[in-house]
């Protein structure tokens, strides 16, 4: 059965991504992430790891066209760094260094200024991460003007890490009785100036197409090359009650970054962590890759975020498929040891980070497995779906 997301050009599940599964030199094949070998020290791993902001950068394009305000692009920044960081550290890794890589289409931007609102964004974050000891060096990277390859913008970015193997998070060590802590990708951490949708950055092609008005993809051919084009009935800047925020910011809201409380927590119970998750690409599914013979039993998910509603409404993807597009509320998944769930739980009150228990896990003899029960359905993905 065809998805919305798919008819409007995107594969949830990022098949054809295994075939390098062979070249890759990774020592713990089950981890959220590789760990690569240090050639310069047999006990500890490296971990260079790529993520990017997705679609969301013509969505700030989007708004800068129409109000003029270069600083839209500022939160890009923030996307790359969070979507980078919060991935290295479900290993347990320790963030060195970041470079970033952004593709433009100059003749449609005025570039330098472009560039400056991007580098305001990273700057902001770095200096955030600071005050919390994570120290990051920023070391430059790639711009490239690629207006036949590029319609708008593409932002992505690279960040390194160490860690010490015998203290990786790999998920070797998940097991049955263990608890899931979900903590929430919306609302506001006492480190965060504002408000977020809890959108991050996946999904975010079905949510520009489902709620943006047609007008704009003609008015602005570039934003779309999806086949279905866009659907929706909202103007950018058209406030919505429930969303507390206007549909555009909603959409462009930035990412969540849980480094600082993630940091914290693994400082102090790193050794009964078995297994972190961040749900970006594949939403409530991204465990599936992580462990061995687990099945993730979800039956008490925190409640998804309005801005989640409001796509299922306008786009009529079907909840199963909504579940696996986005990450629905829950940002990030820790697994412990059922005996110092409560103790995480406080760490993370205490960055005013919403987190909850949101089920266990339970040994399996078929492959790695998600059970979603809901008000909305219950669901069942497996490795092999």
């Amino acid at each position: 059965m065809t998805t919305k997301y798919e008819e409007v050009g995107v594969d949830a599940r990022k098949k054809g991504i295994e075939v390098f599964e062979s070249s890759i030199e990774n020592l713990f094949p089950t981890a959220f992430c590789p760990i690569g070998p240090d050639p310069e020290n047999e006990n500890y791993g490296i971990v260079l790891h790529t993520d990017g902001a997705g679609s969301k950068p013509i969505q700030n394009y989007l708004h800068w066209k129409e109000s003029g305000d270069i600083s839209w692009f500022e939160s890009i920044g923030r996307d790359v760094l969070a979507m980078n960081i919060d991935d290295l550290l479900c290993v347990g890794a320790h963030p060195i260094s970041f470079v970033d890589y952004i593709a433009i289409n100059k003749k449609l931007f005025p570039k330098k200024e472009v560039l400056s609102a991007l580098n305001n964004g990273f700057k902001k974050i770095l200096d955030l991460l600071r005050k919390y000891n994570i120290k990051i060096s920023f070391l430059g990277g790639e711009t490239a003007d690629l207006p036949d390859q590029i319609k708008t913008l593409d932002v992505s970015g690279t960040i390194f890490g160490r860690v010490k193997l015998s203290r990786a998070i790999t998920g070797e060590k998940i097991k049955g009785g263990d608890k899931i802590l979900g903590f929430r990708s919306g609302g506001q951490t006492e480190y965060e100036e504002e408000k977020n949708s809890g959108i991050m950055c996946n999904g975010i092609t079905l949510a520009r197409h489902s709620l943006m008005k047609k007008k704009y993809e003609e008015k602005y051919p570039e934003i779309s090359g999806a086949e279905k084009g866009y659907y929706g009935n909202f103007d950018y800047d058209e406030h919505i009650e429930d969303l507390n925020m206007t549909v555009g910011e909603a959409i462009a809201s930035p990412t969540r970054i849980y480094a600082p409380a993630l940091v914290e927590i693994l400082k102090k119970h790193r050794n009964h962590i078995t297994g972190i998750v961040h749900n970006t690409g594949g939403g409530q599914t991204k465990s599936l890759a992580l462990g061995e013979n687990i099945h993730y039993i979800k039956n008490d998910l925190i409640d998804p975020d309005p801005v989640f509603h409001l796509i299922k409404k306008e786009s009529g993807e079907s909840w199963r498929a909504m579940f696996e597009d986005f990450n629905m509320g829950t940002g990030l998944e820790i697994i412990v040891e059922p005996e110092y769930a409560e103790e995480v739980l406080s760490i993370a009150d205490e960055f005013d980070l919403e987190g909850k228990k949101i089920g266990s896990c339970e040994s399996s003899e078929k492959g790695n497995a998600v059970t979603i029960n809901s008000k909305f359905g219950n669901f069942k993905y497996e490795e092999r779906d």
